[in-house]
Order: structure tokens, then sequence, then C-alpha cells
């Protein structure tokens, strides 16, 4: 059955607050995403019963154990990961990104060479910049075509013949909202004997994620991007985690995950995960129960989790084509990203825009003003803007959707950017 935005958007207590008799529209999701209920709850519930640190006999260490550990296999499950061994918890996908790229930096070479892409969020990039810069490591860069807004296949391969140790790209733009083909480029790397790095932060508030099926190396993403609350995570093979060397303190854990869980975790964070992950496994159930029989081959909660995303990315497909419509009928927009109807599959609905004649930010303070909440400048996707030949201080507005919008929300924001 199609989403119901009414009981969907019950779930989320933010969505409901007006200021000065003015509801408020969250299009600012690619920054960060309001959260369920089932979040706030779990997160006081930790707080107020169950807060302590881990590996104590006494009743909250425990509890805050089997928290954890809950936390630890329901991302599994959203990721489709063989083992809740393999997901590392962190601050968030920055920090995380600087920790293992300075792991990895124990395997890497002085002259060898590592890729990074003109489309990243500079999480994805800078890590890696700077690591080359310690080791005498050489930086070869994919760019990606201005007018398609989509990476090169061949200009890929070509970078990759130059003998590159790891590939570090995004599964999603979080300016152009452009998804990558991240199974073909991860074959490509593994056959060119290339470690992969994905970048999904921006990906998954927006579809399902398999990384068995996408046969990447590491890949990270953020809690507070897909309706929890600020923490990071990182996914990466077990074998690789085993080996790599962990910056840590002499008392810490040698196995995994907790050798590259450094220091006291984010408990609540973690509980408020367990909340974010339940309130999509409902939408799994309820909302989106027709697709589940895309993931058959999936166990029961992963098969849920997948299935909720399907319907999601469903159901936002129809939204971003209704606001790219409105949008292109404004004089003076320009949308940076895929646009064409047939493609949509291949973007998430992140818009980018300019409009002839007003800045960026004076944009945004219009949208402001009606209780509309979007981003302007470059939102750290530094060597997008840069490429698109754009002023990093000025940037672009972005208008991001995610499932609880509704088409009548993008009208309203139509009409004050049309004004």
């Amino acid at each position: 059955m199609p989403f119901d935005p009414v009981r969907i958007r019950e779930h989320f207590p933010a969505l409901a607050i007006e200021d000065h008799d003015k509801p408020r529209v969250y299009l600012d999701g690619p920054a960060g995403t309001q959260v369920p209920r089932a979040v706030i709850d779990r997160t006081v519930d930790y707080l107020v019963n169950h807060n302590a640190n881990g590996g104590g006999a006494f009743r909250t260490a425990r509890a805050t154990d089997a928290i954890s550990t809950e936390a630890h296999l329901f991302m599994a499950d959203f990721l489709n990961a063989p083992s809740p061994l393999e997901i590392v918890f962190g601050p968030n996908m920055t920090t995380l990104t600087y920790q293992i790229s300075r792991s990895l930096g124990k395997i890497f070479r002085p002259g060898e060479r590592l890729m990074v892409t003109r489309m990243d969020h500079d999480a994805n990039v800078y890590p890696w910049v700077q690591l080359a810069e310690d080791l005498g490591l050489e930086v070869l860069w994919l760019p990606f075509d201005t007018g398609t807004f989509r990476f090169d296949p061949e200009a890929f391969r070509q970078l990759l013949e130059q003998g590159v140790r790891l590939v570090a790209f995004c599964m999603a733009s979080n300016a152009l909202g452009t998804i990558n083909p991240v199974k073909e480029m991860c074959r490509m790397a593994r056959e060119a004997g290339a470690l992969s790095y994905v970048d999904a932060v921006q990906y998954a508030p927006h579809g399902p994620i398999d990384v068995q099926d996408l046969g990447c190396d590491f890949l990270v993403c953020s809690a507070y991007k897909f309706f929890g609350g600020h923490q990071g995570i990182l996914w990466g093979r077990e074998e690789l985690l085993s080996e790599l060397y962990p910056y840590q303190v002499r008392p810490a854990a040698a196995k995994l995950p907790k050798r590259f869980e450094t220091g006291t975790q984010s408990f609540e964070g973690q509980a408020g995960v367990i909340g974010a992950l339940s309130y999509l496994a409902w939408l799994g159930e309820t909302q989106a129960a027709e697709f589940q029989t895309q993931f058959d081959h999936l166990k029961s909660r992963p098969r849920i989790l997948h299935a909720a995303m399907a319907g999601i990315q469903a159901y936002e497909k129809k939204l971003v084509e209704h606001l790219l419509t409105g949008l292109t009928g404004i004089p003076g927009i320009r949308v940076y990203g895929i646009t064409a109807s047939q493609d949509l599959h291949w973007r998430v609905p992140t818009v980018a825009i300019t409009r002839e004649g007003r800045k960026p930010a004076e944009m945004v303070r219009q949208l402001a003003a009606e209780n509309i909440f979007a981003w302007a400048g470059h939102y750290y996707a530094v060597e997008v803007v840069k490429h698109l030949g754009l002023a990093l201080e000025e940037g672009m507005v972005r208008l991001g959707i995610v499932h609880y919008n509704t088409a009548a929300e993008i009208d309203r924001c139509l009409e004050v950017i049309g004004s």
C-alpha cells in the first residue's frame, strides 16, 4: 500500500511544531534528519535507567553492554553485514574516517597512490589527502562530468591502471544527489588490487544498503542522517579490521569491534540507533510491507529493514520529481544534478540550485522567514563547488527531501522560491 504521510509524521514530534503560527518545513535533511519518538524514548530511558560504563558486574553496566550489543546487531542487519563484529561506532563519520585512515596508513608505503574524487564531502577527501602528505603518497583525483553530474567509468578505469592502493568515493553526493554505481566501482577497484572506502552518509536515509552485495571493503554512515542521534558507524570486512593496527590506549580491548571503538562510547547514542532502526522496522512491516518480496534472500530483520528503505526510495522519487518539475518552471533557476525523469533512480532527493540575480544566502533567508529550513553554501562539498566553477563562499541552495516530507510542503517551498 502507498505511504500514509499522516501515520508516518505522527512518529516525529518535531514535525508538529509551529512558530508564530507557521508550521516548520524541514528541508534540511541532508545535514541531519528529525527523529521519531522511539529515538527520544530509548535515549531518555538509557540515561535515566541504565546510564553507566560497560564491562561491570552491576545492573546498569550489564544493561549498557546489552544495549551496545543490540545496537551492533541491529546495524549489521541494516547494512546486511555478515557479523556485528564488523560494526564500529564512533562520534561521527569524519572522526571514524580519520581514525581508520591512520590505521590503513600503516600498510601504505611512500610513493604509493590513493584515489579521491571531486564529488565527495570533504570528510572522504581530506583525511586521505592529509594521510598522503604525512606518508609521501600520491593522490589521484577522479572528476565528475559537469554536464551529466556523474563519473566517467573510463576515467575511473584509467586512474586505477596507475596502481592505486585505495579508492575513496561516495555512494551518493551530499550536494548533487548523484547515486554512483558503487557495486561496479568496487568490482573494478578490487580487480585492480585497490581497497574501496565508501561514504554512504548521504545515501543511507534514502535506500537499502547491502555491503555484501556491493563488494566494498569499508562503508561509513551516520545515524543522525537516518533519523537517529549523533552517531557515526563504520563497517569494515572482519579480516581487514582484524589485521589493521588500532590506535588505542594499552588497557583497551584487543578484539573486534572494541579495538576500534576508542574511549567510552556514547551508549545513549547507540540506544538511539536502536530506536531509529526500530522505527524503520515498523515502516518495513506496515507502510512498506509490499517491498519485502524484493529481499526474500535476506533473513527476517534485514528483509524488513531493506523493505522499509525500498519503500522510502519509491515515495521520495515522486516527491523529488515534483520538486524538480516545479523548479524548472521558475525563471533563473539552475539545478545542479540529474533532472531527467527516466534517470531519477540515479539520484537521492538532495537538490542543489542557484538563481540568477539572487545569492544563495539571500534565498535561504527568504525561505527561513516562512519557516522553511534549507541550507546555503558548500556544505563541506568543497571539491564539488570548486569543480562547478562556483564561488566557495556562496555555494548553492540545498533542498533535501526525506520520507516524512509531503507534496504540500514542496508546493509551499516552490511558492516562496518563485516569489
